[in-house]
């Protein structure tokens, strides 16, 4: 710790947003920042020198390495490589890349603890340094950890991460459900759901945004965000809004979002708009700022989210927050975050029946925006940092009685 007693915290991302793709894991950056009032955190947030599932293996920029501040917080962004396929060795090749960088940062900043964000390859990584360093680590599970473990190998080396862990975070129940059946012990485990930034995400009155869009006023908004890739689940909701149509309601789609590294799966909802003749009641925006975002959400009539896998979907909070009702699957923490349907409708997943009914039901419910708001805003990333550093010098705390190594 620091003379004044505060925590050393060397906290691992290889999502935390950088100046090319500063879309990425923005509620990482979230959750550190606010920790950073309250612990000393640097950040090591490698960029991979080729992304093969991004528009297929496109070279990202080179960043510098030297050390960048962000807040109150020191970010260095280590390039790392991965082979294409390598599957368990893309976590074994990061560790080994990570070495020199680490052990430099370390000459000059005695870390307590490495917090690290995803179980791959962060959390995997993080084991083999904490090892090499003789310090505990955290692993923070967030949802893709369930996917990643279904292949052998990876799967092997997650399990064996998650159960050296002093501490596993996990964002949802479910995860933490999934952290036991991997063989971590219970008192190591704990759910520490996401927050919101309740400064940006608050019901705003109406304002221009319907304008901007060119929607007349009269037509119900229905939104859905996020990357454009299959397991957001927008080619759901776009078959969802036909069948809405059809009944009389008179929607009109906005989907809000670009690209992600799992794929580009834009052409194919472009290509089903048109199939399904919808093409003057859906616009895609692109990716919008957050404020733009918020504006949407206040205006929407109902947000949808139709994925198939999910951790703690920050988008569902920020939208109960600015007042708008919900209609999400059954993923992750969802139902947590939806737990009377004075807030919205869980449904479950790939069901298009459904998730028709509900947002139909939806459309025509006296809900009471002002109650949702409330919901939405009460938790905030205060909130989550201090749950954080509780867990966190909890470990530090015990570990000389009971070392994770």
């Amino acid at each position: 710790m620091t003379q004044n007693g505060k925590l050393r915290v060397l906290s691992l991302s290889c999502t935390y947003p950088n100046s090319a793709r500063k879309e990425l894991g923005v509620f990482v950056r979230a959750r550190l920042a606010s920790l950073s009032q309250l612990a000393e955190v640097k950040v090591v947030a490698p960029i991979a020198i080729f992304e093969y599932g991004n528009n297929a293996g496109r070279k990202t920029e080179r960043l510098p390495v030297a050390a960048l501040t962000d807040g109150s917080m020191e970010v260095i962004h280590p390039p790392w490589f991965y082979p294409p396929l390598g599957g368990v060795l893309n976590a074994l090749a990061l560790a080994w890349q990570l070495l020199v960088p680490v052990q430099r940062l370390r000459r000059r900043y005695s870390f307590d603890i490495i917090d690290a964000h995803f179980a791959f390859p962060d959390g995997i990584a993080a084991a083999l340094l904490a090892w090499y360093f003789h310090c505990p680590f955290t692993i923070t599970l967030r949802g893709n950890e369930t996917l990643h473990a279904s292949f052998r190998w990876r799967g092997v080396a997650i399990r064996w991460a998650i159960r050296r862990a002093a501490r596993i975070i996990a964002v949802s129940e479910p995860l933490r459900q999934f952290a036991l059946s991997c063989g971590a012990k219970p008192h190591r485990t704990r759910v520490i759901p996401n927050g919101i930034d309740s400064s940006i995400f608050f019901r705003r009155p109406a304002g221009d945004v319907r304008a901007k869009l060119n929607l007349p006023p009269t037509v119900h908004l229905l939104l859905s965000t996020g990357y454009l890739i299959e397991r957001k689940g927008h080619h759901h909701v776009i078959r969802a809004l036909a069948g809405l149509r059809e009944r009389g309601i008179p929607v009109h789609l906005v989907i809000a979002g670009g690209g992600g590294a799992e794929g580009n799966f834009a052409p194919i909802l472009h290509d089903l708009v048109a199939e399904l003749n919808l093409q003057p009641f859906v616009q895609f925006t692109g990716p919008v700022e957050p404020d733009t975002l918020a504006e949407l959400m206040s205006e929407a009539h109902v947000f949808c989210l139709a994925s198939d896998r999910e951790g703690w979907p920050n988008v569902v909070n920020e939208a109960l927050a600015c007042g708008a009702p919900v209609v999400a699957t059954n993923v992750g923490g969802i139902p947590a975050m939806l737990p009377s349907e004075n807030v919205g409708f869980v449904v479950p997943m790939n069901d298009p029946h459904a998730l028709l009914a509900a947002l139909a039901r939806a459309f025509t419910a006296p809900w009471d925006r002002e109650a949702i708001s409330a919901w939405g805003r009460s938790r905030s990333w205060n909130r989550v940092a201090s749950e954080v550093l509780e867990s966190l010098e909890s470990v530090f705390a015990a570990v000389e009685k009971e070392p994770s190594l």
